[in-house]
């Protein structure tokens, strides 16, 4: 079922719920790896109930799901185990987000799994890590958000913080899954040895926390909430148009602060010796904001776009959904795909991230229903015969 993506020929077993491992395999399959996704027989991912349900699935799960083979197996009764030790014997790499501990009592962690398949990789996503004081915490994203210091810098100053619209910490995990991932592929073209990979919700966020440590090291200064803008950097904004919209402007070169002035009509800025650098625009931060809001509020949003366009200045709108479903780029770069789904037609879906010059992703199909690659997995991948195979079903292993 391999698409020709990068990925092909590589099998991966993703086994959890929800986000971070699911994206992570999301990621995986649509690069053309055979993503093996395992879920409880009688529930299922509980995704397929979250957010916005049509025909009474998630359509967020057609998203998530897609590309990938789904399976049923009950992991606490031993002959689900046995299928997954089986899987494993010629798995490449498996994908969970269990709480720590949880698969051990299965007999399906790493140190387990390893004696089946030495060669094999091993992805553990988990909210504070496999070790540590808090290893056996509960622990979602958005509590990771908290920790690794996202949510402190989220907001304005004179309010509570705040998260990002989306489960940012979870889709971090997931990409730093699938790259260290790709790096032990690449240790083990190179000695024969597989490992397992440990990706902490938390230390995800920390470490995207850019100078944070070295300011508080050096200064014992906190980082702290401030608003629309990353400060000691100017000018950088959103900004009110005629039209009650919000542009973007990012001119904190020294070059795009000039061409900005120029658009603005502001000779007056643009030879000010204070703001040859970013240091000096940083010093006047406020300022500069409140005279650039002078300008875009004079104009529409279009017309000061347009302007900002013609002298090369880093612009743009805030776009919703409709704004991307309508925008010319997003259609020539396909980033909006359209998948069938039963019961629904076509679904649209984002496109793929990133894009190859030989080897591009693609989409081939929505999410599966729940179990619906059981025989085709447990028949044609393991052997199992139609009679073994309605033995486990009858027994509530599948």
């Amino acid at each position: 079922m391999g698409n020709n993506g990068p990925l092909e020929g590589l099998r991966v077993l993703e086994l959890g719920s929800l986000i971070a491992g699911p994206f992570a395999g999301r990621l995986f399959a649509d690069f053309g790896a055979r993503v093996i996704k395992v879920e409880p027989p009688t529930s299922g991912d509980p995704l397929r109930k979250w957010r916005m349900l049509k025909e009474g699935t998630s359509l967020w799960w057609y998203v998530q799901s897609r590309n990938k083979e789904c399976i049923s197996v009950n992991l606490k009764d031993p002959e689900g185990q046995k299928i997954i030790h089986d899987l494993v014997k010629e798995t490449d790499i498996v994908v969970e987000n269990f709480k720590p501990g949880t698969l051990k009592k299965w007999n399906l962690d790493y140190e387990t799994l390893k004696k089946i398949n030495p060669r094999l990789i091993m992805v553990c996503i988990s909210g504070y890590g496999q070790d540590g004081p808090y290893h056996d915490r509960a622990g979602f994203g958005s509590v990771g958000e908290a920790m690794g210091g996202i949510r402190h810098l989220t907001g304005y100053p004179d309010l509570p913080p705040t998260r990002a619209g989306i489960s940012i910490g979870d889709s971090i995990a997931a990409l730093y899954a699938v790259m260290s991932s790709m790096m032990a592929l690449h240790h083990l073209q190179k000695t024969g040895e597989g490992q397992m990979i440990d990706v902490a919700l938390y230390e995800v966020i920390f470490s995207l926390m850019e100078s944070l440590v070295p300011e508080y090291d050096q200064f014992n200064f906190i980082r702290e909430r401030t608003g629309n803008v990353l400060p000691g950097i100017a000018p950088s904004n959103i900004y009110l148009t005629k039209d009650k919209k919000y542009i973007v402007i990012g001119a904190n070169g020294d070059s795009i602060f000039k061409r900005l002035t120029e658009a603005m009509g502001r000779s007056d800025l643009k030879e000010n010796p204070k703001y040859t650098n970013n240091e000096g625009r940083a010093k006047d931060a406020k300022y500069l904001d409140e005279q650039i809001e002078a300008w875009t509020s004079s104009l529409d949003a279009k017309e000061a776009l347009a302007i900002l366009e013609e002298h090369n200045v880093p612009s743009g709108a805030i776009y919703d959904v409709k704004d991307m479903f309508e925008d010319i780029h997003f259609q020539a770069r396909q980033m909006i795909q359209s998948l069938h789904v039963d019961g629904i037609g076509q679904l649209k879906m984002p496109g793929i991230v990133p894009k190859f010059s030989k080897t591009p992703g693609k989409l081939q199909w929505a999410g599966p229903k729940l179990g619906e690659h059981n025989k085709k997995v447990l028949q044609e991948t393991l052997g199992l015969d139609e009679k073994a195979i309605e033995r486990l079903q009858k027994k509530g292993v599948i």
